[in-house]
């Protein structure tokens, strides 16, 4: 062997005695698709995203799902059927997503799950309510996890009846999630309490509430009850015009949603007492599970959580449930996983119910009350979704799929 061979042989041995032994390629992660409207609605979208970036931490440290760590390559939707048609494409087409979830808006909502059945890709609507999407417009690749109009507004009407409120008067925003929470009302109202009829109805457009001229229609028709379907900076205009000008006194008002913190909170101490709500009395909940998932959030993000909080957490253990369970991420196998699937959530048992793809997830209802300085839900109980979902007649009635 010449020097210069040997030379070379020496070099190379020394390098690979450097190097060590191998290191083991990591398996790629699992890409899963995430739009919401964080910056038209931060309010309920930030603490989502805190809730799913949560829940995404704990599952990736427990080794991720199937040997895989899981990734969230999360966009904005701006809001718009335009923007997160665009987007979803983006995440389909270029970041090679497995499925895709989120979605805010009621309209936005729709416009994805129109997305995912023609490009047949696993949709799940965490936020959007409108009954549409697991109805007339429901597919075999779309699935919603919160509970519907439908069945928020039956948990509601229920506890009408002992009010004896017979004149009806409707405030909605004009959108797709405000129009079917309004049209669901109508209907319930009339079939669950004898007499009851519709005397006023007003759809300001969202984000652009004249509460004056909304409170006054409202007035000038002497409801002895109102079912408010506002949110947002909406409600609050609502609510202190209404409060200044006595709408809400000797009436009874069903308010969906305005028990969520999200909403709940800018009231402050103008909180309209008395109003039957859907919400989440968070910090009353008591089950074990519920109040490991709130000391920890705290400990996380060094604020108490929302509604939207509990949503992401929840969505993202359930998604990791799911492709457990389907030993894959490929669409048709994920599909059969989720349908007549039960979970084991922070909020106890959650079925997904196969003839449309809706959660048994349920709601809180109760009163608001002052409490301080804020509001807050009393009288309240957690009413499961299986009691108020549609009848699978009326399912197989509307769905086309």
């Amino acid at each position: 062997m010449t020097k210069a061979s040997m030379t070379r042989w020496l070099t190379l041995g020394l390098a690979l005695a450097l190097s060590g032994p191998a290191v083991q390629a990591q398996p790629a992660p699992i890409k899963l698709g995430e739009l919401n409207s964080y910056a038209r609605w931060a309010a309920f979208t930030v603490p989502y995203r805190n809730g799913w970036q949560m829940a995404l931490d704990e599952i990736n440290a427990k080794g991720g799902v199937l040997g895989r760590k899981l990734e969230i390559v999360s966009r904005d939707d701006g809001a718009t059927t335009g923007d997160a048609t665009r987007v979803a494409d983006e995440l389909v087409s270029r970041e090679g997503v497995s499925l895709l979830f989120g979605s805010f808006q009621s309209n936005v909502g729709i416009a994805m799950a129109d997305y995912a059945n023609q490009k047949k890709i696993l949709y799940i609507a965490a936020e959007p309510l409108t009954d549409a999407i697991t109805m007339a417009q429901g597919n075999r690749y779309t699935f919603r996890i919160r509970p519907s109009n439908y069945m928020q507004v039956g948990m509601l009407v229920d506890r009408a009846k002992a009010s004896g409120a017979k004149r009806w008067a409707i405030v909605a925003p004009n959108y797709e999630y405000g129009q079917s929470a309004a049209e669901v009302f109508k209907r319930l109202i009339k079939e669950r309490v004898p007499g009851a009829e519709i005397v006023a109805e007003q759809y300001p457009a969202l984000g652009k509430i004249e509460a004056g001229s909304t409170v006054s229609a409202l007035e000038q028709a002497k409801p002895d009850g109102i079912f408010n379907v506002l949110f947002g900076p909406d409600l609050t205009q609502f609510v202190r015009e209404g409060n200044t000008r006595g709408l809400f006194e000797g009436a009874t008002v069903l308010s969906l949603l305005t028990g969520e913190p999200e909403w709940l909170l800018p009231l402050k101490d103008e909180v309209p007492e008395g109003w039957t709500v859907t919400g989440y009395p968070w910090d009353e909940v008591t089950d074990p599970r519920h109040k490991a998932f709130v000391d920890a959030y705290r400990a996380k993000f060094k604020d108490t959580p929302r509604l939207g909080s509990l949503l992401g957490y929840m969505v993202v253990h359930m998604i990791r449930d799911t492709i457990e369970r389907a030993g894959s991420v490929e669409t048709d196998a994920m599909i059969k996983a989720l349908e007549d699937a039960k979970f084991d959530t922070v909020i106890g048992p959650v079925t997904m119910r196969g003839i449309d793809h809706q959660a048994s997830m349920g709601a809180w209802v109760g009163k608001l009350v002052l409490k301080g300085a804020n509001g807050g839900m009393t009288d309240w109980t957690y009413q499961d979704g299986t009691s108020f979902m549609p009848s699978e007649a009326e399912v197989k009635a509307v769905r086309k799929d």
